[in-house]
């Protein structure tokens, strides 16, 4: 698989308002609990950075949330159109979420992914991420149980 560039038809633009049921609707087709709506409106009118990656044509491919803390970005929420994934987006928006983050003068980022989302550590451990602690039942899970999350960082 090739690196995907910034000229293979792709839009990369800040996210609005605007993007926030389209973002909204991916969140529920990639996530067992996904954000709410108001999550994601709560986040823009916070001032976080959101991104959003379309392709040319207008569809919506992925997104991210970046929350500045100090010296490290917290990624808030990050996410690749299910039928999309593979083509190597996620790792196109991790460059992103990397540039977005030495951008803010941040000195690393932090993210918590649930353990059984394997195909997002193994993304994230093969871009460079590594584990630097567990939040006991940080998650909802099903039946009313809780999911820990495993805490990453990656160092700018």
């Amino acid at each position: 698989m090739s690196a995907l560039r910034d000229d293979d038809h792709l839009v990369y633009a800040p996210m609005v308002v605007g993007d926030v049921d389209e973002v909204f609707a991916l969140e529920q087709q990639v996530y067992p609990h996904p954000w709410t709506r108001g999550n994601f409106t709560d986040s823009l009118g916070s001032g976080y950075n959101a991104w959003v990656l379309r392709e040319r044509g207008g569809a919506l491919l992925g997104y991210f949330l970046l929350m500045p803390v100090v010296d490290e970005a917290h990624l808030l929420n990050v996410a690749v159109a299910g039928e999309r994934q593979g083509e190597g987006l996620g790792r196109y928006l991790l460059d992103k979420i990397a540039a977005c983050a030495r951008g803010l003068s941040m000195e690393s980022i932090l993210l918590e992914v649930r353990p059984s989302n394997l195909r997002a550590l193994s993304v994230y451990e093969r871009y460079g991420y590594t584990e630097i602690g567990r939040r006991r039942g940080y998650y909802p899970a099903h039946d009313g149980k809780r999911e820990d999350a495993i805490v990453m960082r990656f160092v700018l």
